[in-house]
């Protein structure tokens, strides 16, 4: 039954052709449509695949060939680019962005700091031997392992170092905000005066955490010359005599290996002396650090 069909057909396939390539048809017609023949599905399946996939892989055709050339031409290079990977290039160009500005600025602190500390012996800062407002022994050693803010100044001062004195304290606030924490320390030009009761109940005044140190008038004046402050109270007074004491206006921020790192003088107000300190801190290195830098492949920038 299927051959007697297949014979009818060939009018209709083959108008329009001469009687020999009918005749080759009609062989072809024969013998596609055997029944249960698998060469039908063959002979037909690569057509099929022909239209399906009119591109091969970029992968399966060599480069530099013709049809690489053309595959690869019909598509623009955006057309490669999604819109997340477009996000992350921008995102990882502002965090090295950042990371660089970042580096940058403490590296220009740490050469700021190390230009203030001097060559060899630091220009500000060594030993002296003082006693708390609580009569506890009290030298360079205790600066250790934390950073520092020293002021120097006297109980007897009518207007300057009390108001610096409630600066410092408003700054120890804001600085604990930032997780910093500083051991703010009030050394006494005077001290005739400025005995340990004395210190104790005016720094009471302004913030607890403040020590204040005092001793032997040949230690405290040690000890002031020592980090450069102006010091001339005189040494032989009879009691109950006035006199005046003049003194450098400074904080001196001190590192946890006991160096110096700046001064910050009246020109910074309570929020410029907490950023200018928070930078501070954040830069900081351990002098091993530092040193192993200077030798190494980026030690020109810190030069």
């Amino acid at each position: 039954m299927i051959n007697r069909l297949i014979l009818k057909q060939p009018r209709s396939i083959s108008v329009g052709f001469k009687s020999s390539r009918s005749f080759k048809s009609l062989t072809f017609l024969r013998e596609s449509t055997k029944p249960n023949s698998e060469d039908a599905v063959t002979t037909e399946q690569p057509s099929l695949t022909k239209k399906t996939y009119s591109r091969r892989p970029l992968s399966s055709i060599p480069i530099g060939s013709e049809g690489y050339s053309s595959q690869t031409m019909k598509k623009k290079p955006i057309e490669y680019l999604s819109w997340k990977s477009f996000l992350l290039f921008i995102a990882v160009g502002a965090g090295l962005t950042a990371l660089f500005r970042s580096e940058k600025e403490k590296i220009k602190l740490r050469k700021e700091a190390e230009q203030n500390r001097g060559m060899g012996k630091p220009l500000i800062g060594g030993p002296f031997n003082l006693i708390t407002d609580d009569g506890i022994p009290f030298t360079e050693k205790n600066l250790l392992g934390k950073f520092s803010i020293i002021y120097f100044g006297f109980t007897h001062c009518p207007d300057i170092c009390p108001d610096e004195l409630d600066k410092l304290g408003l700054m120890l606030n804001d600085l604990k905000k930032k997780g910093i924490q500083l051991q703010p320390i009030f050394i006494t030009c005077d001290p005739v005066r400025d005995t340990p009761p004395v210190l104790k109940e005016y720094l009471s005044e302004f913030h607890p955490d403040i020590i204040g140190l005092t001793g032997e008038y040949e230690e405290v004046k040690r000890c002031c010359r020592n980090y450069r402050v102006y010091f001339s109270t005189p040494k032989d007074l009879k009691p109950g005599e006035d006199y005046l004491v003049d003194h450098s206006i400074f904080f001196y921020l001190m590192d946890p290996e006991g160096e110096f790192i700046d001064v910050l003088g009246r020109n910074y107000d309570v929020e410029g002396a907490v950023n200018k300190i928070a930078k501070d801190v954040n830069a900081y290195e351990p002098k091993s650090v530092r040193e192993s830098k200077k030798q190494g492949f980026l030690g020109w920038l810190y030069k």
